[in-house]
């Protein structure tokens, strides 16, 4: 274990907010052993944007890891070439012009028949309505597994990113991912010789990536892929509403989406953190590591850092977000980032508040997580 200070953490408090105690350890103890999730922590933006990229120290390499376990080892968990390698096959899938040429149109197409559904209602809850449909759609279109459901897609999800960090180790949690990632195989199953033209399990199988690999990888692409635009698209909605300052700037043009969704990625981190296991002994800043310890790069955290953001709790849609890191800094930079940017901030924001006249909230907005972070629940009404 590292010999890094201790920090005692509330589970249920960090998971409500972790924003109050990750700000205490940037302060007093940046680099910091939690005995409560079994890692080192790493807070500070700039270690975490240094150290992300050593990954013959902080490698993803994770036998043991939760997410290897439940999903198989996917390319998040392979470092070097075997990482490369696997990133390259995907790239027909996700690459901007792919997103652009070809994505872009079927996911608008999506997500105007889902407000055309949703518009005569006049009031939904955003997540589960809105926000959850619009990502289950695309992400459908992008795996290759089309026959799922919105709800399939959105529970297989949940039920990975629940496991993966269930560090507590509860079995029902285990339990419910295992048969999420079994539903997966089944629809894997079903789709294996006919997924469409640039589908995740199209190109993958074309490129010859092993059928234990895609599997993997299309697991991944779920578990990312799914929960994480959900939560910024309700999310940033919610911020642009309870801050109408803000809003506002947009619809003078003098802000853009593209502004709102950065911010609120800053601001509220739907991916938090992301594991590492040590290779071989180091020393960080004093800190030493041992081979195996477990280390968590906190991007939640590091996207609050002063040393890079004024008032960084406060939710500014002209901030220069330049420095934050929502989708990761090194060699593992989301793969999936080009599509999530074009389907929030092309298509699912401006849409929403184009085609649902007057939207307001109606109630209270709670929020959870740490390793992944979004709202429950999103209550609107708008103008019929």
């Amino acid at each position: 274990m590292s010999n890094a200070p201790v920090t005692e953490i509330d589970p249920a408090a960090f998971a409500a907010d972790p924003y109050p105690a990750l700000a205490q350890m940037r302060a007093g103890a940046p680099i910091t052993y939690v005995p409560q999730l079994g890692a080192t922590l790493i807070t500070r933006r700039d270690d975490i944007h240094r150290e992300e990229k050593r990954t013959h120290i902080f490698s993803s390499d994770q036998p043991e890891g939760l997410m290897t376990l439940l999903m198989g080892q996917n390319m998040m968990r392979k470092d070097g070439a075997d990482h490369m390698a696997e990133r390259k096959a995907l790239f027909p899938t996700v690459s901007p012009k792919t997103v652009n040429t070809h994505w872009k149109p079927l996911f608008e197409a999506r997500a105007l028949q889902i407000l055309a559904d949703l518009k005569p209602k006049g009031a939904c809850d955003l997540v589960t309505d809105y926000a959850m449909p619009v990502s289950a759609e695309a992400l459908k279109l992008i795996t290759g597994l089309t026959q799922m459901t919105a709800a399939e897609m959105d529970g297989v999800s949940q039920a990975m990113i629940d496991g993966c960090a269930n560090y507590a180790g509860d079995p029902q949690i285990a339990a419910r991912c295992h048969e999420g990632t079994a539903l997966i195989d089944a629809h894997i199953d079903r789709m294996w010789d006919s997924a469409a033209k640039y589908s995740a399990l199209k190109v993958q199988r074309d490129a010859g990536v092993s059928d234990y690999s895609t599997r993997a990888n299309i697991k991944l692409i779920i578990s990312g892929g799914q929960n994480e635009p959900r939560d910024a698209i309700a999310g940033t909605i919610w911020a642009l509403l309870t801050h109408p300052d803000q809003l506002a700037l947009i619809r003078q043009r003098r802000a853009t989406w593209e502004d709102a969704f950065a911010e609120y990625t800053r601001w509220q981190s739907p991916i938090g953190m992301s594991p590492r296991r040590v290779a071989q002994p180091d020393t960080v800043n004093g800190v030493s590591f041992d081979t195996d310890d477990r280390v968590f790069l906190m991007f939640g955290s590091a996207n609050r850092d002063g040393a890079h953001f004024n008032d960084p709790d406060r939710f500014d849609v002209t901030r220069d977000t330049a420095a934050s890191i929502p989708f990761g800094a090194g060699p593992h930079f989301c793969a999936g980032a080009a599509a999530s940017r074009c389907l929030i901030t092309q298509i699912a924001l401006p849409l929403a508040f184009e085609h649902l006249p007057g939207l307001r909230l109606t109630g209270d907005v709670p929020f959870t997580g740490w390793a992944f972070r979004g709202p429950t629940s999103v209550p609107v009404v708008w103008n019929v």
